[in-house]
């Protein structure tokens, strides 16, 4: 008898802490599967794009499994997608991360560096950031109807990056971080694309209320996929 469960394909292309990932999603109820299918992936109620590393490896290794048309057409559908770490900056248009890299194209943007001096003395900040940082709401606007619904602003999460994504249309950003004299997106959404900087899985019970209300996206009707956070 098939599950029904929903299920979300966690998209395999070397990179990210997958099985953590996996373990978050059966935490809160979902069938998760680890994968490098179009088929596994298309099929999916919802999609997950983990990803720690550098930018053009994990572009390069998309390319090599035939993936990237498939991640577009996941964006251009009504499936919910969340892209986090790594996996929220290869969205974007491009990466400056030793070099240039196109990036899936589907947000528009540049993924940039953590600065590293403190411009008003001069003082060094450590990159990549690594622990707990804060995440804050847009001008003390809730995120009661956004998948950060739930969380208090403020809330601790756990971040391990050295750049960050600048959308073009700020609209976008749900919540910031601030590190050293950097305020940047941490958290963006475009209809049924999510995107967060930080690691839900690694940011406990406040990562697994992410999670949570990923799952409760894939529960919605189609049409209800698609309204604005904003």
């Amino acid at each position: 008898m098939r599950s029904c469960k929903k299920r979300v394909a966690i998209v395999d292309y070397g990179m990210g802490n997958l099985f953590s990932v996996q373990q978050a999603c059966e935490h809160v109820g979902l069938e998760a599967a680890i994968t490098s299918s179009a088929q596994a992936i298309l099929s999916a109620d919802g999609v997950i794009l983990p990803g720690v590393g550098a930018f053009g490896d994990a572009m390069a290794t998309l390319a090599q499994r035939d993936l990237i048309g498939v991640l577009r057409d996941v964006a251009d559908s009504d499936k919910p997608f969340l892209g986090i770490c790594l996996g929220m900056q290869l969205l974007m248009t491009e990466s400056h991360e030793f070099g240039r890299h196109e990036g899936l194209k589907i947000l528009e943007g540049d993924v940039v560096r953590l600065a590293e001096t403190r411009p008003e003395d001069g003082r060094i900040v450590k990159v990549p950031q690594v622990g707990w940082n804060r995440i804050r709401q847009i001008n003390g606007r809730p995120w009661d109807d956004s998948w950060l619904a739930g969380l208090a602003d403020g809330t601790f999460m756990y971040f391990v990056h050295s750049f960050y994504v600048q959308p073009a249309d700020p609209s976008l950003i749900c919540a910031t971080t601030r590190y050293g004299q950097t305020t940047f997106c941490s958290s963006l959404r475009r209809g049924n694309v999510l995107a967060c900087q930080f690691h839900p899985e690694r940011s406990g019970p406040q990562g697994l209320q992410v999670y949570a209300n990923f799952g409760a996206a894939l529960q919605r009707p189609v049409a209800e996929s698609r309204v604005s956070t904003r």
